[in-house]
């Protein structure tokens, strides 16, 4: 089922609370848009959040849900989840979002660990809920940091903010 990850984890390593003035769709439609843009973009650490890494270099690479398997969101994958967007709001997005880290820049740009996070937006009435769960990988940036960045993306779409925090964030402890 698109937008939905059948294996999503049980072990949440944070959780916000978001309102909204958007539907539900509009919403989802603005996430989408969102994520084809940053995808594969090259953003500076300091872009992201307080650098733990000087000199470095973040690259995105986010996926939607399709039941078992995550698809790159691209042009093609954007058109796919727009058109499934006419018909119905998700309930339920998913997401895998792996940050890649890269010391120095341009040529002299060195791979280091990367990080690999699913998120799950659950969607109500002008309200959105975001869960992360960290998979592996150094943290370099926290799980709280890239809801950040990804609230933030979204709210430069518009002169008025789309998301607001609305509930204590709930961190869980990291089992691993």
């Amino acid at each position: 089922m698109l937008g939905l990850y059948n294996n999503f984890p049980l072990n949440i390593h944070r959780i916000d609370s978001f309102s909204t003035h958007f539907s539900s769709k509009k919403l989802q439609q603005r996430i989408m848009q969102v994520l084809r843009e940053i995808n594969r973009g090259n953003f500076g650490f300091e872009e992201v959040a307080y650098p733990t890494l000087p000199d470095c270099t973040i690259i995105f690479e986010v996926g939607l849900a399709e039941a078992e398997s995550f698809n790159y969101i691209n042009e093609e994958e954007t058109k796919k989840v727009l058109s499934a967007l006419r018909k119905a709001p998700f309930q339920i997005m998913d997401f895998f979002c792996a940050v890649r880290y890269y010391k120095g820049r341009g040529e002299k740009k060195k791979p280091l660990k990367f990080d690999y996070c699913m998120i799950r937006a659950i969607f109500g009435r002008n309200a959105v809920e975001i869960r992360v769960f960290h998979e592996r990988g150094p943290r370099y940036i926290s799980p709280e940091d890239l809801v950040t960045f990804l609230v933030n993306k979204v709210n430069e779409t518009s002169a008025r903010k789309i998301l607001k925090k609305t509930s204590p964030s709930e961190i869980v402890e990291d089992e691993s």
